[in-house]
């Protein structure tokens, strides 16, 4: 890397949250405003020669709200079809809670290996292989520890609804 582009990292590094959260602000969802965040990089990086020396996050800021206001001026397309899409039924988020608290209660009450192997295997969606090798363990001992865990997992959760927790990639533990 070119001594410009040290600065540029340290630069994305220091600024890119805080973008984020000014993105987020300025659509309200938090997809956009990833989006928006990394094109404002982007577009920063290829103006960073003349940007570097003046004060890169005013200008980054700028190039954010022009990137979000042209959002807003295209037309939002939709296309009409003859039957409604399902909405997606309301979260009690009482109950939400509650399953977390368990769950993480839950895994507490495992070792640090078992709890390691469990959210590996089951949050991460990871191998034995790989969760073999990520934890410097044989592929029996994964195998073991995820058995023996998941039995204490069944034990402690005794009268809990079932419980499916969405993450971030959509698996469920």
């Amino acid at each position: 890397m070119t001594r410009g582009d040290d600065d540029f990292v340290a630069f994305a590094r220091a600024s890119s949250v805080r973008l984020q959260r000014a993105a987020y602000l300025l659509t309200g969802d938090g997809h956009q405003a990833e989006e928006a965040a990394q094109a404002t990089l982007v577009r920063v990086y290829a103006a960073w020669g003349s940007v570097r020396r003046k004060d890169p996050y005013a200008y980054a800021r700028q190039v954010l709200t022009n990137l979000v206001i042209d959002q807003w001026r295209r037309p939002m397309r939709e296309y009409a079809t003859e039957t409604m899409p399902e909405q997606p039924a309301p979260h009690d988020i009482a109950d939400v809670v509650a399953k977390r608290r368990w769950l993480i209660g839950a895994l507490q009450a495992l070792s640090p290996r078992e709890r390691a192997v469990i959210v590996l295997r089951h949050f991460f969606d990871a191998s034995e292989a790989e969760v073999a090798r990520e934890l410097d363990l044989s592929a029996g001992t994964v195998k073991s520890l995820n058995s023996r865990a998941l039995a204490k997992l069944r034990i402690t959760a005794g009268s809990v609804p079932p419980l499916r927790l969405e993450t971030e990639t959509g698996a469920g533990l």
